[in-house]
């Protein structure tokens, strides 16, 4: 699969992010030609040329909303990893349009660009929050797929295969609470949880790298994969911790957060009635709808007999993970172990 991307040039808009520096490392590892970070954030750009010093990184300023900024950087381009979002819960609940903007229409951007510019492979970036979405930035990025997976039905050629994945919480990604348990251990404040029994996938970030690579590898037209990953509670994250800082600082409930659940769900059982088990993977296959609406018509008069007789892949219900192993996994982080050694 890694060796497949020998001579390519490879664009990343949202290249600045946690996910764009775990690619860039593993890309790097490989012989492709180039490979682009399209940002809107010059400081970030700056620090990544610094830390890399390597001639094959070229740097673009610009935002996936523009996309004359895109179509420029686009130029050449053989695969893109797609990034770029507004990802914080928050902050996308009080400025709604902002990830609109962003999420919807600029990965419209992205898509749109590409296929014009016939590159060969696109492989956008989701979130669990996209199944059932209760909050802004899961509903946009729910559209987001929406609005890859339609632009492979009107496709008039094959030349650009336009796909997603989909994966959980990223530890100690940035923004994650596993940077803030630790802050505040270190801090000897208490740890600050929403709900002890919430749970919450847990994926390393080398793992969300080796999904993308994968659906690069493997992707049909209009395909989303899912890695599958285990979960804990919040409760047992933070005494994992607290262990491993050998802690004692309390736990403080504050109560669920606007537009949280208490467990996330990775793919519905809607989904997996069209699914495909590839061992880590789940392949999620479009329905097969075309513009005349034949697939649909089907289900209008006949239904699905499989719908409703599966049970939505869940952080529940995954394999659950309990404080010893959840502390075993936190240990295979470089982040982690650069903070107890520091």
């Amino acid at each position: 699969m890694i060796e497949d991307l020998a001579d390519k040039t490879i664009l990343i808009p949202g290249g600045t992010g946690s996910f764009g520096g775990a690619v860039l490392d593993r890309l790097l590892q490989t012989d492709c030609r180039e490979i682009r970070i399209f940002s809107r954030d010059e400081l970030k750009q700056e620090l990544l040329r610094i830390k890399y010093a390597n001639p094959r990184i070229k740097f673009y300023i610009g935002n996936v909303r523009d996309k004359d900024a895109v179509d420029h950087a686009m130029q050449g381009v053989d695969l893109i990893f797609h990034a770029a979002a507004l990802k914080q819960v928050p902050s996308c609940e009080f400025f709604p349009i902002q990830a609109v903007r962003t999420n919807i229409l600029g990965s419209y951007n992205v898509i749109t660009s590409a296929i014009e510019h016939k590159v060969d492979c696109v492989v956008c970036l989701s979130t669990d929050k996209a199944a059932y979405p209760i909050n802004a930035m899961g509903m946009t990025k729910a559209l987001m797929e929406k609005v890859a997976i339609s632009s492979t039905m009107m496709l008039e050629d094959a030349s650009t295969t336009v796909c997603c994945v989909r994966y959980g919480n990223v530890m100690y990604s940035r923004g994650s609470v596993i940077p803030l348990f630790i802050d505040q251990v270190k801090q000897n404040k208490p740890i600050t949880i929403t709900v002890p029994g919430m749970t919450r996938f847990l994926l390393p970030l080398a793992r969300s790298v080796d999904l993308v690579l994968f659906a690069f590898g493997n992707a049909g037209q209009g395909d989303l994969f899912v890695r599958k990953a285990p979960a804990c509670t919040i409760m047992d994250l933070a005494k994992a911790i607290k262990n491993l800082f050998n802690s004692s600082v309390p736990e403080k409930i504050i109560g669920m957060r606007h537009g949280e659940k208490i467990y996330e769900t990775l793919v519905t059982k809607e989904e997996l009635t069209r699914s495909q088990d590839m061992g880590d993977y789940f392949r999620i296959r479009p329905d097969g709808g075309d513009l005349n609406y034949t697939l649909y018509n089907k289900y209008f008069t006949e239904g699905d007999p499989e719908e409703g007789s599966m049970e939505d892949y869940t952080s529940h219900n995954t394999q659950r993970l309990d404080v010893k192993q959840t502390e075993e996994l936190l240990l295979t982080l470089p982040e982690v172990q650069a903070e107890l050694k520091g």
